[in-house]
């Protein structure tokens, strides 16, 4: 037998790839070899940025005496999560309730046919052995106690995968108002963002916040999104030199943080500071957008598309490249400029992260912006000459899909079409290199395309990337090739028993344990949510008969999960934002203009609610502007809330009345 990873598509499996361990990939073939074999599979799941995956790989799977117990006992399957995350959270699942907690790496021991009998996390080198040890006895001599053991598993289980919420209220503007209460009761008022250490950006929650804000003019839902906004872009979880978000904090001021990036933090992230900044025209939500886009586009731009993440470890010390100590700043800049920065940048001598060294934090802006920029250039310069964190070069579709969105938002807040031209080019090329005979491929790497089928998110979070930039650009196509991926997903994701349910796998997808369906945001949005989403935004954008099947699809999947919003709206942030727009109609403009240097267009575009659809051009060029065209020669905005049309207005001024903006967001 051998390690079989080494011609993985995936990054994480070929680190694992010299390791004397003797993985599989999971495969039919693993499982059939652990039933002939007659031992259980020991299953490892991580993702190739994880420091702990990293320390356990070091202590347990490259020593030879741990891997001798696991490959005599044991089919030993190795899965990266982020490939399939189908495996994942039937697993997580499973650990989550047999231990109260969860995280990766996450280790499992299952029967030959996938039931898990046994659940962990991280061990070290002797607790590993000492558990090999029992699971191997409990395998051989209380046979019976195992299997009865998974069979009460795997039922619990499926009963937890039974269905969504379902029986809560209507969709209205009362229930939106309510969840959003309930969220601000969890506010940290002094740190901003949501509960306590470890912190993780609410990107989701804060995007909803800025549309109830844009519905009610509620000061307290913006106040929220300015103090969480202000204290990430600030902290330490924020890269103040190259841009870009970590992971999570580690404390509750998010001062220092897990140092992971993550290209669904960032994309989900720089659509939420890209909305405050349009909102607010807030000066550091503009920065943070245009530095979050550019590293986007700098460090994690791949072919055009974008690899899933940046590692927390470099040269084996997570957090090595980022920190920095007084001497090191004088080192680089010399005496003068050296203190300068250390004041400027919070770097002490105590320091706040190990060996006394500081993660670079901007509790105010400086009084000297040139001589700023030119110290950050300076330190980033000599950060680059450091060992840097290793590339998970993994192209993931649904993380591709959110990082379209946010590119798109961002090209209209910071008015800087080169955005939107990313946008554009990331949707094209994974149409065409992850849609195979018209189904999408969850990932792909070095142009290669994975065989693992894509699940709802990657539906979702494509199809309203797609029509982002499909509303910033009219290319009719794309459009078509989101209505073609709400077409599949409705064929083949969404419960024929259950109007409003959704599956996270489609249903000629291999055949696992149970078929997940999980409704509730994690560290990205539900699949049912972003599908949900998509179904909205397209529903007014192609012809009736398929507007009217996506209209009726995303009402029953609302309906079907309301009760997530009365009952833990902070586990349902897309949700919320997605319940926002429908609670506005969703509110459409339809701008019909000469051509897309208009500048009601682009006033349009900048003065939108988030959730709001926006096209714009000749009369009859799209399904909004049917039978719609200028007036008297002049460009025409036609407003729409749902189904009721107002009549048409020109001129900004007209136009923000008609909209309803809050007037002066500044001075909340």
């Amino acid at each position: 037998m051998a390690n079989r990873l080494a011609a993985s598509a995936s990054p994480y499996l070929r680190q694992h790839a010299d390791n004397p361990v003797d993985w599989w990939e999971w495969s039919p073939e693993a499982l059939a070899e652990a039933a002939e074999r007659d031992v259980p599979i020991l299953l490892s799941v991580g993702y190739a940025a994880c420091h702990w995956c990293h320390v356990m790989a070091h202590g347990a799977f490259e020593d030879s005496e741990v891997a001798a117990v696991m490959n005599a006992g044991f089919v030993c399957i190795k899965v990266d999560r982020e490939e399939r995350p189908d495996i994942d959270a039937i697993y997580m699942t499973a650990t989550q309730a047999l231990t109260g907690s969860g995280g990766w790496p996450m280790t499992c021991f299952l029967t030959p046919d996938g039931r898990p009998f046994y659940c962990g996390t991280y061990y070290t080198k002797d607790a590993f052995l000492k558990l090999l040890s029992a699971i191997t006895a409990t395998w051989d001599e209380s046979r019976d106690e195992v299997e009865e053991a998974s069979d009460n598993i795997a039922a619990e289980l499926r009963s937890m995968a039974g269905g969504s919420p379902g029986g809560g209220p209507p969709i209205d503007a009362a229930l939106c108002d309510t969840s959003v209460v309930t969220v601000l009761r969890d506010e940290d008022s002094i740190h901003g963002g949501f509960g306590g250490a470890p912190k993780f950006p609410p990107s989701a929650l804060m995007e909803a916040l800025l549309r109830h804000y844009e519905r009610t003019a509620t000061p307290e839902a913006l106040r929220a999104v300015a103090r969480v906004g202000a204290a990430m872009a600030r902290g330490g979880i924020y890269d103040q030199l190259a841009g870009g978000f970590a992971r999570y904090s580690v404390d509750a001021a998010w001062v220092v943080p897990h140092f992971e990036k993550m290209l669904y933090d960032n994309a989900l992230l720089l659509r939420a500071y890209a909305h405050w900044a349009r909102r607010t025209g807030d000066p550091l939500a503009a920065r943070v957008t245009a530095q979050t886009a550019q590293f986007l586009l700098a460090d994690l731009s791949e072919n055009g598309m974008f690899i899933s993440s940046l590692d927390a470890d470099a040269d084996g010390r997570e957090g090595s490249t980022y920190v920095w100590t007084p001497e090191q700043l004088i080192d680089v800049l010399g005496p003068d400029d050296g203190l300068w920065a250390a004041e400027v940048f919070g770097v002490t001598t105590g320091g706040t992260f190990e060996s006394g060294g500081s993660v670079l934090q901007l509790p105010v802006d400086p009084d000297d912006p040139q001589r700023f920029d030119r110290v950050r250039q300076r330190l980033l310069a000599a950060r680059l000459l450091r060992p840097q964190p290793a590339r998970d070069d993994k192209v993931v579709t649904a993380w591709n899909g959110l990082a379209i969105t946010g590119l798109a938002e961002a090209a209209v807040a910071l008015g800087d079409p080169g955005l939107s031209a990313a946008a554009q080019e990331c949707a094209e090329k994974l149409l065409g290199l992850h849609l195979v005979d018209g189904r999408l491929r969850r990932a792909s790497l070095g142009g290669r395309v994975g065989d693992s089928a894509a699940i709802l998110e990657d539906y979702g979070a494509l199809a309203t990337g797609l029509l982002s930039v499909y509303q910033l650009t009219g290319a009719q196509r794309l459009c078509d090739a989101a209505a073609d991926l709400l077409d599949t997903a409705l064929d083949h994701f969404a419960d024929p028993d259950t109007p409003g349910r959704w599956f996270d796998t489609a249903d000629d997808a291999e055949a696992l344990m149970l078929r997940p369906s999980d409704p509730v945001d994690g560290a990205t949005p539900s699949g049912a949510a972003l599908i949900t989403e998509a179904l909205l935004t397209a529903a007014r954008l192609v012809p009736a008969d398929r507007g009217e099947r996506y209209g009726r699809a995303a009402a029953d999947a609302l309906a079907a999960h309301a009760a997530l919003l009365a009952g833990s709206p902070r586990s349902a942030g897309h949700w919320l934002g997605v319940a926002e727009a429908a609670v506005r109609g969703p509110l459409q403009i339809a701008v019909a203009c000469a051509g897309p240097d208009s500048a009601l267009l682009a006033q349009a575009r900048r003065l939108a609610p988030g959730g709001t659809i926006v096209v714009g051009g000749p009369a009859d060029s799209s399904e909004l502007l049917r039978g719609r065209g200028q007036l008297n020669g002049a460009d025409a905005a036609y407003i729409c809330h749902g189904q009721v049309c107002d009549l048409p207005v020109r001129g900004a001024a007209e136009l923000a009345a008609a909209l309803a903006v809050p007037a002066d967001p500044a001075s909340v």
